[in-house]
């Protein structure tokens, strides 16, 4: 039996695609078999991380292009794409091409605010703009628009030998339903709520009303339903880390606890001036890991997750750990694989 209250629906994973700068092609390789591996097996989704200036996919619209010609079934995700490195018009075009590509498999999850590091980046990035760009959330829903089909100019019609479209071309039937926000703060899952998004949850969240972060997480989620047109069904992943240990070596148990041990300081109390909030990364048995989400409130209200991949492990980690996640916990959470 499960134990949680809901039986775990749907089960994705994250990666943040980790490459040598000496030899980026093996890490990007190795992120294409990871989501192969994910489909066999029977993971309903696989998500990518999107890191800019650093040794992580820097174009998860590429890197998804290609795993669509190499999966079938399992629907690919984006967590999240920051949306101050982008043009929306622009990219709801590539999201669109890869959507036709993969089927209709594609996630697209996007964040607002402006780009990380920005006073040293803007003049590479917005040489002649950079103090007008406007990176609220109003860059979201220009991109919403472009996705769902909205006119974006107008032209339109035969000028010539060429025939024009006054929206996004080409137009993927069913991608605006599945765009995800990756929300941490209750006004974001609000406004993700109000425009018809679905909602990401991450390991991180603003310690606004409280500094327990299975309350705050959960206060999220029942914020984000509140305003959502599809109410208590609007969809709601969660991403924590997991490190089921059954399968693993005596020296990958090492490993991994000592990783966990490092990174569980920041989780006591609220960090920097965003007062943000980490949730403790959980290692050990699968049956270990499932009784501890069984208790977390955030957990119990969500039917999907994409449980994320630690950022430093070896390529066969991440072979030990997603088939663990697979076989022993998942099962263990309710989920079974699609037939």
């Amino acid at each position: 039996m499960p134990l949680t209250s809901k039986p775990l629906r749907k089960l994705g994973f994250l990666t943040i695609g980790l490459f040598d700068e000496a030899d980026p092609r093996r890490g990007h390789e190795s992120t294409l078999d990871i989501i192969e591996l994910g489909e066999r097996l029977g993971f309903d989704s696989a998500w990518v991380r999107h890191r800019h200036l650093q040794y992580g996919i820097s174009s998860p619209v590429a890197v998804l292009a290609a795993a669509t010609q190499r999966t079938s079934r399992i629907e690919l995700g984006m967590a999240v794409i920051p949306l101050g490195w982008e043009n929306p018009l622009r990219l709801a075009e590539d999201l669109a091409t890869v959507d036709i590509l993969s089927g209709g498999r594609l996630n697209p999850g996007v964040s607002a605010g402006p780009p990380h590091h920005y006073e040293h980046v803007k003049g590479a990035l917005y040489p002649d703009t950079a103090d007008t760009e406007d990176f609220s959330h109003e860059r979201v829903r220009r991109l919403l628009d472009c996705v769902r089909g909205e006119p974006v100019t107008g032209i339109s019609g035969v000028e010539g030998f060429e025939v024009f479209s006054d929206r996004v071309q080409p137009h993927a039937p069913g991608l605006g339903r599945r765009m995800w926000y990756g929300g941490g703060s209750l006004r974001s899952a609000q406004w993700a709520g109000e425009h018809g998004m679905n909602l990401l949850t991450s390991s991180v969240v603003k310690a606004e009303e409280s500094e327990d972060f299975a309350e705050i997480q959960l206060s999220h989620i029942r914020t984000f339903r509140a305003h959502h047109p599809d109410g208590d069904r609007a969809r709601v992943s969660q991403g924590l880390v997991v490190i089921p240990t059954d399968s693993a070596s005596p020296e990958q148990r090492a490993k991994y606890e000592q990783y966990v041990a490092k990174r569980m300081p920041r989780t006591a109390t609220p960090q920097g001036p965003a007062r943000m909030m980490f949730a403790p990364d959980l290692v050990g048995t699968s049956e270990e890991i499932a009784e501890r989400l069984s208790s977390h409130a955030a957990f119990r209200e969500v039917e999907e997750v994409a449980f994320a991949l630690p950022f430093t492990f070896d390529h066969e980690d991440y072979v030990q750990i997603l088939t663990d996640i697979a076989t022993e916990l998942a099962p263990a959470l309710g989920w079974r694989p699609a037939p």
